[in-house]
């Protein structure tokens, strides 16, 4: 296919994506804003961890080049559009990398390109801020330029799925719109669903990460009250999960973290509330409860050493794993911060551990803190007051590492209770 494609970002959606459509033979700028970046891509050096050096070396011989100069849009059949949209004070997501990229395809958009939006955001974003920048006065969607919505699905770390056997939800501004898009995407993801608008395709995202967002903060609220009633919440969870339909298992942990769970969900809350009035109830409860799990987490460690009538001020705490999922080095939004403010604000010896993770600073209101690293684990589970599993990394064996620590907290529910281990 001799499609020229320029996807602007080039992060953790944006880079994998762009190299699969290189793969299958498209010829893709990778346009970023940072020129360091992309000076490291065209050097075959990859940023993420979801994509290996090896692979980026393939993809420049594929037809991948990287870029920090707009003007490459002039030359493009399709525009893919995968910058962060982090959350802004006011609650909603902050667009100002959105409004960026829109205005730059502005200026240089030619008639009959296809313009595809793919960064998180609330519905109708496509429509009424996306499409207005992209068009300005001269074009019109559908019939000049084409514009559709297609919400990101990466999830980095994951081993089985990736950008082509992930199915592909598109939505266009028009029928057009979206029937363009469908046969875009069809050219190298397996799998391609067309919504019925672009505000449909902004939706699903969004009720995707509402959901595990509602749910994540049913099992984080059980496991309180399950400690306290002496109840297994892990066990019941288990023999729940043996029912062969109607039930979904999630489980308990220190907090929800990525940039997509902790946020998405705010996206939806702020809209509704803006929109039409009133508040998404639910969701805000949810996070609500989600935003305190690290906290109650801080409270078992601190129970924990009162019963060996220990006080947090001056005990030694190492916490294992402080990525906001396992095997990767993406800290965006770890629970693992809050909890560790929490435990040096009551004047912690705190330490970590994590094979990702080479130096880890933490926003406190007395500045950013360098929070002490180790690298000899057995040695340091061996020393402190308290270890707490947080991340369960393949590095880690949480039930050897239960036997050697004289208190282990294990957030995962990885390891099998006994004298010195205890689940949350």
């Amino acid at each position: 296919m001799s499609t020229n494609l320029v996807v602007i970002g080039q992060g953790y959606v944006g880079l994998p994506m762009a190299l699969r459509a290189a793969e299958a033979g498209m010829t893709v700028v990778g346009l970023d804003s940072n020129q360091v970046v992309v000076d490291r891509l065209n050097a075959g050096s990859s940023h993420i961890d979801d994509v290996s050096d090896v692979e980026l070396t393939v993809g420049l011989r594929s037809g991948y080049s990287a870029s920090a100069d707009s003007s490459v849009i002039a030359s493009a059949d399709v525009v893919v559009v995968c910058v962060p949209t982090p959350l802004a004070e006011e609650g909603g997501p902050d667009l100002a990398p959105v409004r960026s990229a829109a205005a730059a395809i502005g200026r240089y958009v030619t008639p009959e390109t296809l313009c595809i939006l793919e960064s998180t955001t609330y519905p109708g974003t496509t429509e009424e801020v996306f499409a207005p920048l992209v068009c300005g006065e001269l074009l019109e969607p559908g019939r000049d330029v084409f514009i559709a919505f297609s919400p990101e699905r990466i999830d980095p770390g994951n081993e089985h799925y990736g950008v082509r056997n992930t199915p592909k939800v598109v939505g266009g501004l028009t029928p057009e719109c979206g029937r363009r898009a469908r046969e875009f995407y069809a050219h190298f993801i397996d799998t391609v669903v067309e919504a019925k608008r672009a505000r449909e395709a902004e939706m699903a995202k969004l009720l995707e990460n509402t959901f595990r967002h509602v749910n994540i903060a049913l099992v984080n609220e059980m496991v309180r009250f399950c400690d306290e009633l002496d109840i297994d919440l892990w066990d019941a969870i288990d023999c729940a999960e043996t029912k062969p339909f109607g039930y979904m298992a999630f489980r308990p942990g220190p907090g929800v973290g990525g940039h997509c769970i902790p946020v998405d969900p705010t996206y939806l809350s702020h809209r509704v509330k803006a929109k039409l009035g009133y508040a998404f109830r639910l969701v805000e409860l949810a996070e609500e409860i989600n935003t305190a799990a690290p906290l109650y987490v801080a409270d078992r460690v601190r129970d924990l050493l009162n019963d060996q009538g220990k006080s947090v001020r001056g005990a030694r705490i190492l916490l294992l794993g402080v990525t906001y999922k396992p095997d990767i080095a993406d800290r965006r939004e770890s629970p693992a911060d809050p909890l560790a403010r929490r435990l040096l604000t009551w004047g912690a010896d705190l330490a970590y551990h994590d094979p990702h993770v080479p130096a880890w600073e933490v926003r406190a209101p007395e500045g950013r803190l360098m929070i002490e690293g180790v690298t000899d684990l057995e040695a340091e589970v061996a020393a402190a007051d308290v270890v707490v599993l947080l991340q369960r990394h393949r590095e880690y064996d949480p039930n050897g590492l239960g036997k050697i620590a004289s208190c282990f907290l294990d957030t995962r529910g990885a390891a099998t209770e006994s004298a010195t281990v205890s689940r949350l």
